[in-house]
């Protein structure tokens, strides 16, 4: 895969990250130009949870979302990389039935909760080790791979792909919900999420509400800290945190894990989710170069990053 010619990542959140860290590992000449810090972007005040991603293209995303679980498992055995493997509950307030998305069955521990297992409210739900990832630990674990690989991140807004294309004839559109800006793309926006961070009180499990609408349930313990959820609110492009919002995250997750009542809030952060009918993930011939469009992973970018990533940089190198 190796090439002389750069390759130029827009975008520095966990997908751009992962891109050009497979990129740049395999030997190519990488520059990522981006207008947020990655502790700033999005992917920083995620969850964060592998899970099955229910978007379209359906074949690919089963694809994608396998590939970075097998990723992911392999960094858990890594202390510094910020993922670790926790149990828990993915549990709704429906009955989910028999019928899940195949690639639960990655999950080697998956079974469905006994009733004394589920909270007051939930119906039906299922237990499973699966990869928690404390994004500001991964983010700069990702960050380091990616510059002791020789690769160069810039702190330096890309205007259009116009730009791009001028710098580097191969480009890699990574932008997240900036893509409805920069690339014009009307199916791109913003869906609000906010979470409560809270010192962790003991809580070693997560809990996942599945199915629910603009306001659901969720906490994922990191050590030393617990994010809560959460909220999905869409075409909110506001990334300041609610205090009502707030209130009730932390009301909700309390019901579900009495332990989270009363725990010290460390900070409330918001993110916008870049909300897409479809991930885009294809290559566009422009003005003389080539740029390969990785967005519109909604709330699942981090489970589609590492099996993105690799086409991503398939493409870009072949395509």
């Amino acid at each position: 895969m190796a090439t002389t010619e750069p390759v130029l990542v827009i975008g520095a959140g966990v997908t751009g990250l992962s891109t050009a860290v497979t990129l740049a590992e395999a030997g190519v000449p990488v520059r990522i130009r981006t207008d947020e810090r990655p502790a700033e972007t999005t992917s920083a005040v995620a969850g964060a949870m592998w899970g099955p991603a229910l978007l379209q293209p359906a074949d690919r995303v089963q694809g994608w979302v396998a590939r970075t679980y097998h990723r992911l498992v392999e960094l858990a055995a890594d202390d510094t990389s910020g993922v670790h493997l926790a149990a828990g509950r993915m549990a709704a307030r429906v009955d989910l039935g028999d019928q899940l998305p195949p690639e639960a069955l990655l999950l080697p521990d998956l079974r469905r909760c006994a009733p004394d297992e589920l909270p007051d409210g939930f119906v039906s739900g299922y237990r499973a080790t699966a990869p928690l990832i404390d994004m500001p630990r991964y983010l700069d674990h990702l960050t380091e791979r990616f510059r002791a690989a020789g690769g160069e991140l810039l702190l330096s807004p890309v205007s259009s792909l116009v730009e791009a294309v001028e710098e580097a004839g191969r480009v890699v559109n990574c932008t997240g919900v900036g893509a409805h800006e920069l690339v014009g793309d009307p199916g791109v926006r913003p869906v609000r999420g906010q979470h409560v961070v809270v010192r962790n009180p003991g809580v070693t499990e997560y809990f996942v509400e599945i199915g629910a609408g603009p306001e659901f349930t969720a906490y994922m313990p990191h050590g030393d800290h617990v994010v809560l959820g959460g909220t999905a609110v869409d075409q909110d492009w506001s990334r300041i945190p609610g205090r009502e919002a707030g209130a009730a995250i932390l009301r909700r997750c309390a019901h579900v894990e009495p332990l989270l009542a009363g725990a010290d809030v460390l900070g409330e952060t918001v993110g916008l989710r870049p909300g897409r009918d479809a991930v885009r993930l294809e290559v566009e011939r422009f003005g003389g170069g080539t740029v390969v469009h990785n967005y519109g992973h909604s709330g699942c970018g981090v489970a589609l990053s590492w099996g993105c990533a690799a086409e991503a940089a398939e493409l870009v190198l072949t395509g």
